[in-house]
C-alpha cells in the first residue's frame, strides 16, 4: 500500500526537506582511487579493476567485427524489428532538433553569427550487468550520430569477462555506434576520460549508471563533458475521476520497479480514485516479478496525494519538477500551459511512460531529483558546440568605440579600452 497524504503533509514530507547527497562519501573515495590509478597506469590499472569488480578480464577489450556480426544471430528477429522501429522513431524525433550555422546580422560594416559544430568524440555508457538496456543505447547514441559526432564509442561490461549482451551489440549497430569496449563501472569512465593504451579519450560521456558511475562522472567533469548526474527515477501523475485506477496503478508500479529508491506520486482531486488505485497497486504488485523492489519503493518513497483542485495538483507537480509527468485527464492538451517543470510529459489515458522509455521518439535520458527546474532531457544539442563569430569594419568600430571604452574604464580594465584606442589612433 502507498501512503496517502493531504497536500500540506506531502509538501512537508517531500518538498520542504533538505536533499541528501545522492552518492555516499565511501563511493566517492573508491572512485577517486580507481580514477587516479587508471590515469597514471593505463591498461595495467584498467585490467586490475576489471578483474576486481567484474571478476574476469576479457581477452580483447574491444568488441570485434566478428563478435558484432555474430550478435545478430543471437537475438530474436522480432526483437530486432522492434528495436529498428524504435530507432526510426527516435531518429525522426531528434532529427527535427538539428540546427544550422547562421548569420545573426549582416551589413556592410558588421557581420555576426553562430557556428554549430559537433563534438568530435563521445563516449556512451551502457549498464550491462544482470540486466541490460538496449533502449539506453538507442537514446544516447542516435542523437550523437545525428549531431554529426565523428566517433561514438560505447562502453559496457562483459558477461563473465567474455562478451557483451548480444542485444546491446545489435542496438549499437542500429544506432550507429562506431566502437564498443567491454568495460563498465568507474574504470570505464576513467578510461574514456584519460585514455589508456587500448581505450581512446573522448570529449563527453553520456549515459546512466549506478552510484559508482555517477560518482566517477562527477569527479571527471571538467576534464571531460558529461550529460548529468542522474538520481533515482520518478513519475508524477495528475488524475481525476476520469482516470482508470488500473492504468494509474500500472504506471506507478512501472516506475517503482526500477529500484527501491524510485519515487512514484499521484496527485488527484478524487478520493475514490486514490483508494481504488491503492487497492489495484496491491493487486498488481502481488504478481510482479520485481515485487520486492517495487514494494519498497511504493511504501517508502512514494505517495498518493489528495488535492482540493487541479490547480493545486499542478502547483505541487511544478514544485516537485518530476522526471516524468503524466496528465491523466480528459482533453490533456488543454493543460500543457500549466506545466513549468518536468523532464518529459505524457498526455492522456493511453500514453503510459513506457512509450517514452522505449519507443515513441522523445529521449528517455531526463533530469531527476528536481533538476527539471533548470535542465532538460538529452537531445541533439548535447552533442553540439555553439561558437559565435563577429566582424567589424573600421567604420563600425569607430561608431562603437566611445561606448566600449566607457564601459571598459568603468570596470578598471584600461587594456580593453586601449585595444580600441590603438586601432583608431585616439591616443
Amino acid at each position: 500500500m502507498i501512503p496517502i497524504y493531504q497536500s500540506k503533509n506531502f509538501q512537508e514530507n517531500f518538498l520542504n526537506i533538505k536533499k541528501e547527497n545522492q552518492v555516499d562519501e565511501k563511493v566517492y573515495q573508491v572512485a577517486k582511487e580507481v580514477i587516479a590509478d587508471i590515469r597514471v597506469n593505463g591498461d595495467v590499472a584498467l585490467e586490475k579493476y576489471v578483474a576486481k569488480f567484474d571478476r574476469s578480464v576479457p581477452k580483447n577489450w574491444e568488441v570485434t567485427t566478428e563478435e558484432r556480426e555474430s550478435a545478430w544471430n543471437q537475438v530474436d528477429p522480432n526483437t530486432i524489428d522492434a528495436l529498428k522501429r524504435a530507432g526510426a522513431n527516435i531518429k525522426a524525433f531528434h532529427k527535427k532538433q538539428l540546427q544550422s550555422s547562421k548569420f545573426m546580422q549582416v551589413d556592410s560594416d558588421i557581420v555576426s553569427g553562430q557556428l554549430f559544430r559537433a563534438i568530435e568524440r563521445v563516449g556512451i555508457y551502457v549498464p550491462g550487468g544482470t540486466a541490460c538496456y538496449p533502449s539506453s543505447v538507442l537514446m544516447n547514441a542516435i542523437p550523437a550520430v545525428l549531431a554529426g559526432v565523428d566517433e561514438v564509442i560505447m562502453v559496457t561490461p562483459a558477461r563473465d569477462g567474455e562478451e557483451i549482451a548480444p542485444i546491446l551489440s545489435v542496438a549499437a549497430d542500429i544506432a550507429g555506434v562506431d566502437r564498443i569496449f567491454k568495460i563498465g563501472g568507474i574504470q570505464a569512465i576513467a578510461a574514456l576520460t584519460y585514455g589508456t593504451e587500448s581505450v581512446p579519450t573522448v570529449d563527453k560521456i553520456v549515459g546512466p549508471g549506478n552510484a559508482y558511475v555517477a560518482a566517477a562522472k562527477s569527479l571527471v567533469f571538467g576534464d571531460v563533458g558529461i550529460d548529468m548526474i542522474a538520481g533515482p527515477s520518478e513519475v508524477a501523475i495528475i488524475a481525476d475521476d476520469t482516470a482508470n485506477p488500473v492504468y494509474v496503478a500500472a504506471d506507478l508500479i512501472a516506475q517503482s520497479e526500477h529500484d527501491k529508491n524510485a519515487r512514484s506520486f499521484l496527485f488527484s482531486t478524487s478520493k475514490s480514485l486514490i483508494e481504488a488505485t491503492n487497492k489495484e497497486v496491491e493487486k498488481q504488485c502481488a504478481v510482479l516479478p520485481r515485487q520486492e523492489i517495487a514494494g519498497a519503493s511504493l511504501q517508502e518513497k512514494s505517495a498518493l496525494v489528495y488535492v482540493s483542485d487541479i490547480e493545486e495538483a499542478f502547483r505541487l507537480a511544478n514544485k516537485l519538477a518530476p522526471e516524468h509527468l503524466e496528465i491523466q485527464l480528459d482533453n490533456p492538451l488543454d493543460y500543457l500551459g500549466k506545466i513549468k517543470n518536468a523532464g518529459s510529459v505524457f498526455l492522456g489515458h493511453y500514453t503510459p511512460e513506457s512509450l517514452g522509455d522505449y519507443y515513441a521518439g522523445p529521449n528517455h535520458v531526463l533530469p531527476t531529483s528536481g533538476t527539471a527546474r533548470f535542465s532538460s532531457g538529452l537531445s541533439v544539442d548535447d552533442f553540439i558546440k555553439k561558437t559565435t563569430f563577429l566582424y567589424y569594419s573600421e567604420n563600425a568600430l569607430q561608431q562603437a568605440s566611445d561606448d566600449v571604452m566607457t564601459i571598459a574604464k568603468e570596470e578598471f580594465l584600461d587594456g580593453h579600452a586601449r585595444a580600441v584606442e590603438k586601432r583608431l589612433k585616439k591616443n
